[in-house]
């Protein structure tokens, strides 16, 4: 007979077992259910809520029983439904009725919320760190490039020349910001909901905060009815893990473009790439793609939780056991997809050649040139317009605007001196952009020692 089946004259359909159990899933959470009930028995034997010598052997035997999980000795029960009564019913046939004092004061309701909490700080906690590996991979790379020129996009158009370094260090501010996420995702899991009970508490004299001290947490929560149907911490991580894979697919994207034959700024490894079953030639950012296109999965995970939680009343339903599968596969997806990615990043041979002529065509230096007049007294809207009809004629032309003769470029404007030639040179055109967040190369190893400083501070 199930635990909870005093009241039933019939056993549950087997069709029902089925649909019914978690045990497939939430498995996982078994050290974190058997540390949370070792506190938990010991809170209960330190207030006389249970005999002594029966939380000592309640300790004992949940601790056993973690040793043989780890080690792959334990077989868990469908029958069972879930890991709280697979462990409960594993302690009772070793310790016998000792064990059956386990889950006084507590409600399986309260019991998961605080499985999933600890899961969720140890999952941010991993992601932080994943993160801050990419982070030092970036700083690597953008200090190795901090002179390589390339061209700046907008509108996937060549619009400004930059460094590969300012590029990187780019998307080294979205991971940090990841980073500060999963930080503060781990903050709001960590609260402890047990005492909760099934909505309502309990008459007995619970010491909550001692479970949290034994616990590792901050506060408790104060609300029982929110103790038990708060999941924003889980939706916290699933968004936090949302942003990191679409920055990770933004990366791959820019990669994947450069790495085809029409950039040719990047070739990948052959370690992660793969060829094609027919075209012998072919060289696919296979790990890449997958990786964008595993982004729109963790989306899933959050939208799918977000539209589970819409309109539940509360406290506990059971449509809140579906938040765990989108945990897990979100968790195990970012994970994947982080370790990964750096791997490949850091495996890139970038054709630094092929950058900076990039950026030498496509009329980069067009801003520079129009700044050029304004400084020799042009207003700007002139200055656009004069350079627009300077562009126009390079393109009839099929030429850049530096290949043009001083006396050819005098046509356009008569403050164009021997200077342009330089000023608006690629080199130029970076280093004069040196104000700080620039491109220049001195604000970006200004920007790499003020990031190398953030993640030396950064903790979680």
């Amino acid at each position: 007979m199930k635990l909870w089946g005093g009241r039933f004259e019939k056993k549950t359909s087997g069709l029902v077992d089925d649909f019914h159990s978690s045990i497939t899933f939430d498995q996982r959470l078994a050290h974190q259910d058997i540390a949370g009930s070792i506190a938990h028995a010991t809170m209960l034997g330190e207030q006389g809520i249970i005999p002594q010598a029966d939380a000592e052997a309640i300790v004992a035997g949940l601790r056993a029983i973690d040793e043989d999980i780890s080690a792959g000795r334990v077989q868990f029960e469908l029958d069972a439904e879930d890991i709280h009564m697979n462990v409960e019913k594993l302690l009772t046939e070793r310790i016998g009725e000792a064990g059956k004092r386990l889950h006084t004061g507590r409600s399986r309701n309260d019991q998961v919320a605080l499985d999933c909490r600890m899961y969720v700080k140890e999952a941010a906690k991993e992601a932080a760190a994943l993160m801050r590996e990419l982070c030092e991979t970036l700083l690597s790379v953008a200090r190795a490039h901090t002179e390589t020129i390339m061209p700046g996009y907008t509108h996937l158009q060549r619009a400004q020349p930059i460094t590969l370094g300012h590029h990187m260090m780019a998307y080294f501010q979205m991971f940090t910001r990841d980073m500060q996420r999963m930080k503060e995702t781990c903050a709001h899991a960590d609260v402890m909901p047990l005492g909760s009970g099934a909505l309502a508490g309990t008459t007995y004299p619970l010491d909550r905060e001692r479970v949290a001290e034994l616990l590792g947490f901050s506060s408790i929560t104060l609300n029982s009815l929110d103790g038990v149907a708060d999941r924003d911490f889980v939706l916290d991580y699933l968004y936090a893990a949302s942003a990191c894979m679409m920055h990770l697919s933004r990366f791959c994207e820019e990669l994947i473009l450069w790495n085809s034959h029409e950039f040719r700024f990047v070739e990948m490894d052959d370690g992660y790439a793969t060829g094609s079953s027919i075209m012998p030639q072919k060289k696919n950012p296979d790990v890449a793609e997958l990786i964008r296109g595993k982004t729109g999965r963790v989306y899933g995970d959050l939208t799918g939780l977000l539209t589970t939680l819409k309109g539940l009343p509360l406290a506990y339903n059971k449509d809140m056991q579906e938040d765990k599968e989108a945990l897990f596969d979100a968790r195990d997806t970012l994970v994947k997809s982080l370790v990964v990615f750096n791997a490949m990043l850091a495996s890139c041979t970038f054709r630094t050649e092929n950058m900076e002529r990039g950026a030498a065509g496509g009329f980069t230096n067009a801003t520079d040139a129009a700044d050029y007049l304004v400084k020799k007294g042009m207003p700007f809207r002139d200055a656009h317009a004069v350079i627009g009809h300077l562009v126009l004629h390079c393109v009839k032309e099929n030429k850049a605007i530096l290949d043009l003769s001083l006396e050819e470029l005098k046509t356009f404007s008569p403050l164009f001196e021997q200077d342009v030639y330089e000023a608006c040179s690629m080199r130029a055109c970076v280093t004069l952009r040196d104000v700080p967040g620039g491109p220049s190369p001195r604000r970006v190893l200004e920007s790499i020692a003020a990031g190398e400083a953030w993640l030396q501070s950064f903790t979680i």
